[in-house]
């Protein structure tokens, strides 16, 4: 029986810290990250700000939460979208999880913009966001690991001032794969977030109108890039 009380009280922290961090993304969208207020965020819930800071101490707390939340809601969708795809080509499931990075970014531009526009001044990511950040990278690197043990992943060349930092780079992020092949991966990790940001941020009007296919095909482009076989 006493451990009822102690549930209670742990169920209402849970139910409180979301109701804050749905204030904190309601307030992101209307005034952005910059802007953001702890004090504005106990207003809108009634609450007092002196019992908001129990649950976040600092605005950069409450950042840090919101920054985690969205990359760990879209590293989710990239998961299940490599596991729905399980058994197509490495470029099939490439594709497919570039694609669902793509749809969570248009139903979340807010956070997209959170994690992948213009930095907050004044805050500064600790490493509490590198798992989480590292998500949609892991699934991607999981498929050119993949393919590079069935054989199905060509090498592309490098140009020998690179050769240091590639190596570097193959030691830091996937010491299996070679070299070369995390370079061109690095490169469309940066190329397949410019993609989407440039939609989501209204880069892509009266350039690109049909935007599904151009992605698409972007997608594979970047996939042959790594060195992914038709």
């Amino acid at each position: 029986m006493s451990s009822t009380p102690h549930g209670a009280r742990a169920r209402a922290r849970i139910e409180v810290t979301a109701a804050i961090k749905e204030a904190a993304r309601s307030q992101l969208a209307e005034e952005g990250a910059a802007r953001l207020s702890l004090r504005a965020v106990a207003r809108e819930l009634g609450m007092a700000s002196s019992a908001l800071y129990r649950y976040f101490p600092s605005r950069d707390d409450l950042l840090t939460a919101l920054i985690i939340d969205a990359y760990d809601t879209l590293g989710a969708a990239a998961e299940a979208a490599r596991d729905k795809a399980a058994g197509k080509s490495p470029v099939a499931r490439w594709v497919a999880v570039c694609e669902a990075v793509r749809r969570w970014a248009l139903a979340h531009p807010h956070e997209c913009a959170l994690i992948y526009g213009s930095p907050v001044p004044g805050y500064s990511a600790p490493q509490d966001t590198v798992p989480a950040a590292a998500r949609v990278g892991r699934v991607l690197l999981a498929l050119a690991a993949e393919a590079h043990r069935d054989g199905d992943l060509a090498r592309a060349d490098l140009p020998a001032e690179l050769a240091p930092e590639a190596a570097r780079m193959a030691r830091d992020l996937a010491p299996g794969l070679p070299p070369e092949t995390v370079t061109a991966f690095v490169a469309a990790w940066a190329e397949l977030f410019g993609l989407v940001c440039f939609e989501v941020f209204g880069q892509f009007h009266r350039v690109v109108e049909d935007r599904e296919p151009f992605f698409r095909h972007a997608a594979e482009r970047l996939a042959h890039g790594v060195g992914l076989r038709r």
